[in-house]
């Protein structure tokens, strides 16, 4: 981002902004193992038909997903793979959180293993 003018993180954010909706994250997960049209993927992920074809416009517009129409229908496939790339390291790192906030619950719960009623 070092030096990009304000075009540029305009667009870096509009491409972070396609990514930061759960709808669309799976969408692009079930994209991943091929091309689909838009009724595979509202059967997989069973949202509306309409619903899915609105999250594939704004990804066919952020430049991350592709859309080749064959006679009545449309598929959509990964435009560029680097997105897996990149969700792979943020959910690397989200694991890697979520690991190291388990690790430290148990060793709370080994130090303070639970408050005692006083007797009384």
């Amino acid at each position: 981002m070092k030096d990009l003018p304000p075009e540029a993180l305009e667009k870096v954010a509009e491409y972070f902004r396609a990514l930061s909706e759960p709808t669309r994250l799976n969408i692009l997960n079930l994209l991943r193992s091929g091309e689909r049209n838009v009724g595979e993927l509202a059967e997989a992920t069973g949202y509306t038909a309409a619903n899915v074809s609105r999250h594939l416009t704004f990804l066919t517009q952020q430049g991350l997903v592709r859309r080749d129409a064959r006679g009545t229908s449309a598929y959509y496939s990964i435009a560029d793979d680097s997105v897996y790339a990149l969700c792979d390291l943020v959910c690397g790192s989200i694991a890697r959180q979520h690991e190291r906030a388990a690790v430290h619950g148990r060793l709370f719960a080994t130090v303070m293993p639970g408050k005692r009623r006083r007797q009384g």
